[in-house]
C-alpha cells in the first residue's frame, strides 16, 4: 500500500497538456487559493459570531436579563393587613378581613368564551361589558389576570365548585366598617388595593397600611412552577381615636333629625373636650356608607366640619367681646347706644332685628345686637381685633389630623376698611370651618388656652401604645376674661337668644349665630343657623357646636330656634352618658348604710341632718357594687341599650328591653346564676335622677 502511494505521487504530468504544448497547472497555487477563500469565509463567520455575542452579552445584556427574569420568575406583592381603627374605649370602627379574589392564568385556558360564560353564570350579575372585557383579558397570553377581586364567600364557593382549568383563588385584605355610616367622614375609606383614599384612612395611610410582602415563583421552560419564595407582609399599626362610639351615634342621630325637621340642605355637629382638644364626636349630613362609598356622591363624602367654609355670624361676637374685655376697651356694664336699630357705614346700612334702645356691653351679646358689636369693634380697632382673630385660630388649619382641612378666609389687616372692620365685628367677611369655631369657643371654656383639636388619641405599634398628648398652642385670653365671657354667654342661654338650649339642672354658656349665605357674589335669603356652647359652664365637660345649612322648615332660619334644640338634645345625652351631676341644685349622693339598704342610710343621714354620718354611713357608692363573675348575670344598670347588649353578649345572654335612655333596672338581678341563652329583662328611662338612683341600688 505504501509503495502504491509512492508511485501515484510520482505520476508524470498530464499527457493531454503535454501533447498540446500547455504547461502543467500548479496544484500548490490552487490549494493556496482555496485555503485563502476558506480562511476568509471562516474569519467572516467568526467575526459574525463574535459580533452577535457582543450584542447579546454587552449591548442587549440588561434587556435580555429582564426578559429572562420575566419568563422564569413571577413576582407578586402580598398586601399587608391594615391596622384597625378603634374608638377611645377600644370599640372597632374599621378593620380588615380576608376576602377571596378570583384570578385566571390565561395561558392555561383553551376556550376563553366558554370559561367566561361559566364564571358569569356563577356570579349571576355580569353585565355585557364585563363579559367582553373578561374575554379580552383572557385572550392575552399572560401568566396572571384578575377575574373578580374581594368577592363574597358564597360566590367564591360557587366558582371553586366548578373546578375550572386556569382559575384560582388568592386571599386579599378587605376593609370593613362594622358600624356602616358611623363616623364615616372621620374614618374615610380605602380603595380596592387597600390604599387609603379619604379621611384618616388616607391621612395615616403610611402608618395603618403596614409594609407589603412579596412572593417569588420560579418556573421552568414549560412555565411550570418548581419553587416559591415568600417574604411575609408586616401588619399596620392600630389607631385609637378620641371619638366615643356611643356619643358619635347620638350626635349623628340628633343631627339627622334636626336636618330633616328643619328641611336643611345639610349640617355639621362637633363635640369636643375643651380641656384636651379631643374631638369626641364629629358628624355631617348628608353622610355615606364607607363600605360602599362608590354609590355615594362627592357631596355626601365631603367632611363639612373641616372643609366647608361659612360666615359664622353672631357666634363670632364671642371673639369681638373677648378681645374688648381682654384689652379693657370697655367694662361689661358699659352702656352702648343702639337706638334706631341701624347704623350707617358709608353707603352701607347695618340693621338689628329689633330697636333695642340702649344696651349694656353684656346685653349687646345677650341680645346679639349687630349695631352694638360694630361699635365695640370700632373701639378695638383693626389691629387689635385682627390679633385676636389670629389668637383664636382663624385663618389657618388647626388640626394635623385633617390634611384636607380648609384654612378659612381672613383678610390681611392692611386691606381692612371701616366696612370690613364692621363686618368682622359681627361675624361677616370672615370664612371659618365648624372645627375652627368649636376650638375657639373651647378656649373660653377652658380658661383662655387655645388647645390644638385632635382626633387621634394613641397609636399601637410593636406592642407599645404611643399616646398623643394634648398640645397647648397659645393663651388666647386670660382666665379672668374667660370667666367674664362665660358669665355673659350664660345669660345668652338664660334670657337671650338661646333659651331653647336650656337643660334643667345645668348651667350652659353659649351663643347663637345666623348669617346669610353668599351666593354668586350676593347675599341670599338662605342662612347658616348655628349654636355653640359648653356645659356645665362652671366646669365644662364638653363643647358642642351645631351648624345647619339653609334651614327652610317651620322653625325659621335663625340659630336660636333651629340649632339650639339640637344642641340641647345632644348635651342631655352627653351629660347622662358621662354621669355629670347637676350644676344647679345638685341631687344629694346615694349613700350605702353599713347595716341596711341604701335608702335606709339616706333616710338616717337626712334625719340627723348630715350627708355623711360616720356612724351610719360606710361609703359613698360611685360604681357597681357587684363584680361580674362567669356564669352569673352581669350588672348592666346605668348603661345604654347598646352597651347593655354588648355586655350581655359577652356572657352569652340576650336582652329584652323596655323604654329608652339608660338601664334603671334589670331582671334577674346582678349576680344571679345564669346559663347561656338566658334572657335578661331591662328597663330604660331618660330621667337622669331616677337612672342614677337605680344604678346605685
Amino acid at each position: 500500500m505504501i509503495e502504491l502511494l509512492r508511485r501515484l505521487s510520482r505520476r508524470p504530468a498530464n499527457k493531454r497538456n503535454a501533447a498540446i504544448g500547455e504547461p502543467a497547472p500548479d496544484w500548490r497555487r490552487t490549494l493556496r487559493r482555496r485555503l485563502v477563500f476558506a480562511a476568509v469565509v471562516f474569519g467572516a463567520w467568526a467575526v459574525a459570531v463574535e459580533a452577535r455575542l457582543v450584542t447579546l452579552q454587552v449591548v442587549e445584556h440588561d434587556a435580555l436579563v429582564d426578559r429572562a427574569e420575566r419568563q422564569q420568575m413571577q413576582t407578586r406583592a402580598l398586601a399587608a393587613k391594615r391596622g384597625d381603627i378603634v374608638d377611645r374605649r377600644g370599640h372597632v370602627l374599621a378593620t380588615s378581613v380576608d376576602a377571596d379574589t378570583i384570578y385566571a392564568v390565561p395561558s392555561a385556558i383553551d376556550d376563553e368564551a366558554a370559561t367566561v360564560r361559566t364564571l358569569c353564570a356563577a356570579f349571576g350579575d355580569c353585565t355585557n361589558r364585563e363579559r367582553q372585557d373578561l374575554v379580552e383579558r383572557l385572550k392575552k397570553q399572560r401568566h396572571f389576570a384578575y377575574v373578580r377581586r374581594q368577592v363574597p364567600r358564597d360566590v367564591a364557593d360557587k366558582v371553586a365548585a366548578l373546578n375550572l382549568e386556569g382559575i384560582g383563588f388568592i386571599k386579599e385584605s378587605h376593609r370593613e366598617y362594622p358600624n356602616n355610616e358611623l363616623a364615616a367622614h372621620v374614618l374615610g375609606f380605602v380603595g380596592i388595593d387597600s390604599k387609603g383614599l379619604n379621611g384618616l384612612e388616607s391621612a395615616y395611610d403610611s402608618i395603618i397600611r403596614g409594609k407589603d410582602g412579596q412572593v417569588l415563583v420560579l418556573t421552568d421552560a414549560r412555565r411550570h412552577a418548581f419553587s416559591r419564595f415568600e417574604r411575609p407582609p408586616t401588619a399596620g399599626a392600630t389607631i385609637e381615636l378620641t371619638i366615643d362610639e356611643l356619643l358619635q351615634h347620638v350626635v349623628e342621630r340628633e343631627l339627622h333629625a334636626g336636618v330633616t325637621e328643619n328641611r336643611a340642605l345639610g349640617g355639621s355637629a362637633i363635640v369636643m373636650d375643651p380641656h384636651t382638644g379631643e374631638i369626641l364626636a364629629m358628624a355631617n349630613e348628608p353622610t355615606f356608607d364607607p363600605n360602599d362609598y362608590r354609590q355615594s356622591s362627592e357631596t355626601a363624602r365631603r367632611n363639612r366640619a373641616v372643609q366647608d367654609l361659612y360666615e359664622p355670624g353672631s357666634t363670632f361676637k364671642v371673639v369681638t367681646a373677648s378681645a374688648a374685655i381682654e384689652e379693657k376697651v370697655m367694662p361689661v356694664d358699659r352702656l352702648i347706644d343702639v337706638r334706631g336699630g341701624r347704623l350707617n357705614i358709608g353707603a352701607r346700612v347695618v340693621r338689628d332685628t329689633h330697636d333695642y334702645g340702649v344696651l349694656s356691653f353684656t346685653d349687646v351679646i345677650v341680645k346679639s345686637s349687630n349695631v352694638g358689636a360694630i361699635k365695640i369693634g370700632f373701639q378695638l380697632g383693626t389691629d387689635r381685633l385682627s390679633d385676636y382673630v389670629q389668637k383664636f385660630g382663624f385663618g389657618r388649619p388647626v388640626s394635623p389630623d385633617f390634611p384636607s382641612e380648609s384654612p378659612g378666609i381672613v383678610w390681611e389687616r392692611t386691606k381692612w376698611t371701616d366696612s370690613a372692620l364692621a363686618s368682622v365685628s359681627m361675624g361677616y367677611q370672615v370664612g371659618v370651618t365648624p372645627l375652627q369655631m368649636a376650638s375657639a369657643v373651647s378656649s373660653v371654656a377652658n380658661g383662655g388656652k387655645y388647645i390644638e383639636p385632635r382626633v387621634v388619641r394613641a397609636v399601637y405599634r410593636d406592642g407599645r401604645r404611643l399616646v398623643v398628648k394634648p398640645k397647648v398652642v397659645r393663651e388666647a385670653i386670660s382666665p379672668d376674661t374667660a370667666a367674664a365671657m362665660t358669665a355673659i354667654m350664660e345669660q345668652v342661654v338664660d334670657r337671650g337668644t338661646a333659651t331653647l338650649a336650656k337643660i334643667p339642672g345645668y348651667t350652659i354658656a353659649g351663643k347663637t349665630g345666623t348669617a346669610n349665605k353668599l351666593q354668586n357674589g350676593r347675599y341670599s335669603s338662605d342662612t347658616y343657623a348655628s349654636f355653640v356652647g359648653f356645659i356645665p359652664s362652671n366646669d365644662p365637660k364638653v363643647t358642642i357646636l351645631v351648624v345647619l345649612d339653609s334651614p327652610r322648615g317651620n322653625n325659621g332660619h335663625f340659630g336660636g330656634p333651629v340649632s339650639a334644640p339640637i344642641f340641647r338634645r345632644i348635651a342631655e345625652e352627653a351629660m347622662r352618658y358621662f354621669g355629670v351631676p347637676h350644676s344647679i341644685n345638685p341631687d344629694p349622693p346615694v349613700l350605702l348604710a353599713k347595716n341596711g339598704t341604701a335608702s335606709d342610710g339616706a333616710e338616717r343621714a337626712e334625719r340627723t341632718g348630715h350627708r355623711q354620718s360616720e356612724r351610719a354611713v360606710e361609703e359613698e357608692i360611685t360604681g357597681p357594687i357587684l363584680e361580674d363573675q362567669p356564669g352569673t348575670v352581669p350588672d348592666v344598670r346605668g348603661l345604654s341599650l347598646r352597651q347593655a347588649n354588648q355586655k350581655l353578649a359577652q356572657f352569652q345572654m340576650r336582652a329584652a328591653a323596655r323604654g329608652d335612655g339608660i338601664v334603671v333596672s334589670q331582671d334577674p338581678p346582678p349576680g344571679t346564676p345564669a346559663a347561656p341563652g338566658d334572657i335578661c329583662r331591662i328597663t330604660l328611662e331618660r330621667s337622669p335622677a331616677r337612672a342614677s338612683s337605680a344604678g346605685a341600688q
